[in-house]
């Protein structure tokens, strides 16, 4: 039996004497990827030698101590998630949801939105999901009623009660997941806006007034959503691994963010950090102060062992695979999130430099890797399988076909069309260069286009290589869909790379200046 309610079936509010302040911990994480095992600075793997020294940060472990420590500060708490919890490491790719909703009823959280990555496997693994947790999985601007998988288990909000109050939550998921994932064709997906004031409108008529949206549609939409609605009082976000701190030189901005009466908050990414919000509400539910920052999960924070055992159980079947040595590095090569989705960075070179490699023997000329594909970087030293799995865990194969010039500017311009959204559709190219100018407005950022050291030819046709993934419209390249001569059933990207490395070892990562910014 599941421990909540519905925002629309929950009983009316009671009547009577209320206290003067009602003050709540909110605990939050976002973008957790899988990352049940430390991770490295580069958000990769961490040795177990490297953990020891004091090297590693996150994973499950350190979170339960983490969590139990801070509820242990609070009177009153709840413990939220921002999505994207599947994808990203060889347990996801073994396990599917079942270790996430393992350590999830662990912790015991208190509810999540659904992230596009819940998504990756279509209706029947998030399914399986959400019968496995005790909490609710929340998602408000989606049409599920035509999915009979779906259909009846997603509520749009809920309420909980904690500390003799009504607290109302909200899902949100991105818009565009169609887009960025495999939802199937019979789940819609709404504006964000509209959605969550729809939800806000029906818990306030039901006599909620403290509400929460949990919200995986990025930095920038929370802000829209924040700006754009009246009732929220807290947003707690996911999907663009925003760092919001008041301490740290990296943060985006700071924590929590505040919009009007609302605050934002988001906690990066990988278990790195756990979110603690404090707030306090007024008689009348209006949110007077909220305070907090993100609490590091570095070597300071004890590893539950009761954990680190039932991990180490669980990586048991894995160890074979992601162990082996399959290359060397010369130097670390960078692929964090920040680079490969916004200029030419190394890993996006290595693996399009693959992928052309791979083919080019077929007549192809032009390689298509999407930064959002790229999930990490590499240190310096033996590359083990496991390592390119976590930067390549989608189980994407290669995908060759033929387009026009005029097509695959077309694809460059939706490639820069989000960029200062930090979206995933910006392309990492081999065999081409090209520049971009993001001061003129999406469709009109693209010049300088070339292909083996020529111009782009409009009406030639080229052929392409990228991944199944994106040749079949994932992120916007719906352009591609349509392609001739197009084979979707090549060797696993991660494969592919891996083999390339190999076969230039010790691989020393670069760039050449293929992709310009103007």
């Amino acid at each position: 039996m599941k421990r909540f309610l519905s925002a629309t079936a929950a009983l009316a509010v009671t009547t009577g004497m209320a206290a003067a302040e009602y003050n709540l911990t909110i605990l939050h994480t976002n973008d957790f990827h899988a990352r049940f095992e430390p991770i490295s600075r580069f958000d990769s793997g961490c040795s177990a030698e490297d953990d020891a020294e004091g090297k590693c940060f996150g994973g499950s472990a350190r979170l339960v101590t983490a969590i139990a420590d801070a509820r242990a500060r609070s009177d009153n708490s709840i413990l939220v998630d921002g999505g994207d919890q599947f994808q990203g490491t060889l347990f996801y790719t073994y396990y599917k949801g079942a270790l996430a909703a393992e350590m999830m009823n662990k912790m015991g959280y208190d509810a999540m939105t659904v992230g596009n990555h819940e998504f990756d496997d279509g209706p029947e693994v998030l399914r399986g999901f959400i019968d496995a947790v005790d909490f609710p999985v929340l998602m408000s601007n989606a049409d599920v009623t035509r999915e009979p998988l779906l259909a009846e288990t997603l509520p749009k909000s809920v309420v909980i009660e904690r500390g003799g109050e009504r607290l109302g939550l909200i899902g949100l998921t991105p818009q565009d997941t169609d887009e960025l994932a495999s939802p199937g064709d019979n789940i819609t997906f709404s504006d964000p806006v509209a959605a969550v004031q729809e939800q806000v409108d029906l818990l306030t008529a039901d006599g909620v007034n403290k509400i929460i949206v949990l919200s995986h549609s990025g930095y920038g939409v929370d802000q829209r959503v924040a700006a754009e609605t009246t009732g929220v009082d807290v947003i707690v976000g996911g999907h663009s691994n925003s760092l919001l701190s008041n301490t740290n030189e990296d943060a985006v901005g700071p924590y929590p963010t505040m919009v009007g009466d609302t605050a934002i908050v988001q906690a990066y990414a990988f278990g790195k950090f756990l979110g603690e919000l404090n707030v306090t509400f007024d008689d009348e539910g209006t949110l007077v102060r909220a305070v907090g920052e993100p609490l590091i999960m570095d070597a300071t924070v004890t590893a539950d062992e009761a954990t680190v055992a039932r991990i180490v159980e669980a990586a048991l079947p894995l160890d074979e695979i992601r162990n082996t040595v399959v290359a060397d590095a010369a130097e670390a090569i960078v692929g964090e999130r920040d680079a490969c989705r916004a200029r030419e960075c190394e890993m996006g070179n290595l693996i399009a430099d693959a992928m052309l490699a791979r083919v080019q023997d077929q007549g192809v000329e032009i390689a298509l890797q999407n930064g959002g594909g790229i999930r990490a970087s590499i240190d310096a030293g033996e590359v083990t399988k496991g390592e390119v799995l976590t930067v390549l865990p989608f189980q994407n194969t290669l995908s060759t076909f033929k387009v026009t010039g005029a097509t695959i500017v077309a694809a460059l311009e939706n490639a820069v069309s989000q960029h200062e959204e930090g979206a995933g559709r910006f392309l990492q190219v081999a065999g081409m260069s090209y520049a971009f100018d993001v001061s003129q407005p999406a469709g009109s950022r693209i010049s300088d286009v070339m292909v083996g050291g020529a111009p782009i030819d409009l009406e030639k046709l080229y052929g392409v290589v990228s991944n199944d993934y994106v040749r079949n419209g994932g992120d916007g390249f719906d352009m591609f869909k349509t392609a001739q001569d197009a084979y979707d059933f090549g060797p696993d990207l991660a494969d592919v790379t891996a083999e390339y490395m190999a076969a230039n070892a010790p691989y020393t990562p670069y760039l050449d200046g293929r992709i310009t910014a103007k």
